[in-house]
């Protein structure tokens, strides 16, 4: 019973001022899920620091499922969040997240939701698989 792919990312050394940029966030998840065929359904962000450390927080809402991003600024941190059903890639909205940004530093877990859990990937393996996952 295969419901979905859910591609967790986990990014370092990301620039300060890309991990405030809420706006610059969203609208990336949101272009990058309408070019791989995914459907918007609602998105939102918020930026953080006022009562907590610098950052921000986007999603987008999928007839799919969704797509999000966490920062942490003081540490350059990005956590992205794909989750998909059917036949959109996880993998292809997160390649064109990556190379819109210019991130270079991230490690992809991918789980296929209600079937066994793949392992773990490191990012230059999972760029060679990813293009197998399409």
């Amino acid at each position: 019973m295969h419901k979905g792919q859910h591609l967790l990312v986990d990014c370092r050394e990301v620039p300060r001022q890309l991990c405030v940029n809420d706006q610059l966030l969203l609208d990336t998840l949101a272009e990058a899920t309408r070019n791989n065929g995914a459907t918007v359904i609602s998105q939102m962000r918020y930026q953080f620091g006022a009562d907590s450390p610098p950052g921000c927080t986007a999603i987008v809402m999928l007839d799919e499922s969704h797509c999000s991003v966490h920062t942490y600024a003081d540490a350059g941190l990005v956590a992205f969040d794909f989750f998909t059903c059917g036949d959109t890639s996880p993998v292809a909205i997160w390649e064109e997240v990556r190379d819109k940004l210019g991130i270079k530093n991230a490690t992809l877990r991918n789980v296929s939701r209600f079937d066994s859990a793949l392992p773990d990937v490191p990012l230059a393996a999972a760029e060679a698989a990813s293009r197998s996952l399409r």
